[in-house]
């Protein structure tokens, strides 16, 4: 039983120890920063309360921040992953 149980983990490579000698973090430079980022938020509104989408150029706006269904535009004109990179003509958001 034990070496069947040996071998399983030898297979899940759970024998082996992963050696990490360090991590460094550091805080990130303005100019890195400003080339990180895609628009600017010009709305203080966050959703609208009717139909429960981003407000466009608000602090959840999809074109700033990216779509909030993975690989579909606002509006729905592209979905699915084969569109990855497409930026939506109707809505401006990337895919």
């Amino acid at each position: 039983m034990s070496s069947s149980n040996n071998s399983a983990r030898e297979l899940l490579g759970l024998d082996r120890v992963n050696l990490v000698d360090y991590v460094q973090v550091s805080v990130a430079s303005p100019e890195t920063i400003r080339r990180w980022s895609k628009g600017e938020v010009k709305n203080p509104e966050t959703i609208n309360y009717r139909t429960f989408k981003p407000e466009k150029g608000g602090l959840f706006c999809e074109r700033i921040f990216g779509p909030v269904k993975d690989w579909e535009c606002s509006c729905g004109k592209y979905k699915r992953i084969k569109y990855k990179g497409v930026v939506c003509d109707r809505c401006g958001v990337e895919v």
